[in-house]
């Protein structure tokens, strides 16, 4: 067993270098290691639970099924591609364009229109990808700073680092927080109140109202108000999907006590709903639905899979459990200690490295810390997902969101570097996350 516990976690450590070094190429290496690890398991008992000793075709038949229906989350991933799709379709609709002219309308100065546009942007985030988000809403920050002839680097990385910090807040925010649901049984509902308690949204909120105070201490002197002309919606279909999208997760919630497959066959439903609504009331061709279709984030599905199938057999050859029994002699026992570990290293690490992998395989890990302390896991898991998605916000390619927002900037002709970037992401970073888990640890500690 040991000798498998070295192959697994040699293969492991190997793809997930190339990924850090090649992020470009991940999805290669990732499927690569998943079908090594595949093909392994056919032949070599214990690299997954599910494989017999004696290797037959029955042996093969079981393996494949646990590794297709039991491993890789099937759930989680009609989740994604479901809400991609209405996200697309909300973008599409010009209604973010529309609310932020309303919001720099009704503000009493610029700098606070700045800061209502990008806590409306974390909004967005809450339901929308992150990415999508921050597409949208950065013609309307170019906009307002040329008017105003300010520079416009603050506020674009206002809307990176906004929009990642509220990704964290739902279980349709961002896939982070959609594999947290799927591992820790959490429903919909169960990301505002769990136990009696509030739970990752209101947490997030504290790191939100922090974030718009730290920019309305770099926004608050733009006291010139602009004229702005209002953004004529195409429809108001997107949103209503959107809200019914929420709303019926909320509905099943109460009637699921774990993530089913309901969730992401609802949310899959509502987004082949938009793309016929798109086709025939839009009056859409064959190329247009397949363009919006292709443009979705395949690449994250195709990532995902392989991570599930890869963090599926370090789990099953025991190696998370060791790993967490590390992490408890560590600590000595000391609740404070693993919990602040466990934030740091987060922080630190999505910083430089692709979240999702890593809150994957770390998942496991928090709670059986959790469990070895004899602490409640969310207070460990909550940290983990915290630390995960916040970090993301500490250098310019710490999440996608950010590199976006670096690339508009070039071709706005404001490049930016790495020194002039973390001048505004590290105090953001440090502040929103001080804040988000002094409360955590003050509710579930």
């Amino acid at each position: 067993m040991f000798s498998i516990k070295f192959l697994v976690l040699a293969l492991a450590l190997v793809m997930y270098l190339l990924v850090i070094i090649f992020q470009d190429k991940k999805v290669i290496f990732t499927t690569a290691a998943a079908l090594i690890l595949v093909l392994l398991g056919t032949f070599v008992s214990g690299i997954f639970n599910s494989q017999s000793a004696s290797v037959t075709q029955n042996g093969t038949a079981f393996l494949l099924h646990h590794i297709f229906f039991e491993l890789i989350n099937w759930n989680v991933l009609m989740i994604y591609v479901g809400s991609m799709i209405i996200a697309a379709l909300f973008i599409y609709s010009r209604v973010p364009a529309r609310i932020a002219d309303a919001l720099v309308a009704v503000s009493p100065s610029t700098g606070i229109a700045v800061v209502l546009i990008l806590a409306m942007t974390g909004i967005i985030s809450i339901f929308v990808e992150n990415v999508a988000t921050v597409l949208v809403m950065a013609p309307i920050a170019l906009a307002l700073s040329k008017k105003l002839k300010f520079n416009p680097i603050p506020f674009m990385i206002g809307l990176a680092v906004m929009s990642n910090l509220e990704g964290t807040a739902t279980l349709v925010g961002d896939p982070p927080s959609m594999i947290f649901a799927s591992f820790a049984g959490y429903t919909f509902n169960d990301f505002f109140f769990k136990f009696a308690k509030p739970s990752i949204f209101f947490i997030i909120q504290t790191g939100m109202i922090a974030g718009c105070i730290f920019f309305y201490a770099i926004f608050g002197r733009v006291k010139e108000k602009p004229q702005v002309e209002k953004e004529n919606v195409i429809s108001y279909v997107p949103l209503y999907l959107l809200i019914l999208m929420i709303a019926g997760l909320a509905v099943i919630s109460f009637f699921s006590t774990e993530l089913g497959y309901s969730s992401g066959l609802f949310v899959l439903a509502l987004g082949l709903l938009g793309l016929i609504w798109y086709k025939f009331c839009q009056k859409k061709t064959k190329g247009e639905i397949w363009t919006l279709v292709k443009e979705l984030d395949w690449e994250t599905i195709a990532f995902l899979i392989g991570i599930f199938v890869v963090v599926g057999a370090i789990s099953e050859t025991g190696l998370l459990d060791d790993f967490a029994v590390f992490l408890a002699n560590l600590t000595g026992g000391n609740k404070f200690l693993g919990f602040f570990l466990i934030l740091l290293f987060s922080v630190l690490i999505s910083g430089f490295v692709d979240n999702v992998p890593y809150i994957i395989v770390m998942l496991p890990v928090a709670g059986t810390l959790a469990a070895n302390i004899g602490v409640q896991k969310e207070l460990y898991m909550f940290a983990l997902l915290v630390g995960s998605c916040l970090g993301g916000n500490l250098t310019p390619f710490g999440a996608s969101a950010n590199v976006v927002a670096m690339g508009i900037l070039k071709k706005e002709g404001k490049p930016i570097t790495f020194k002039d970037f973390l001048k505004i992401s590290a105090p953001f970073t440090i502040l929103t996350t001080a804040v988000s888990a002094a409360l955590l640890y003050l509710i579930w500690a």
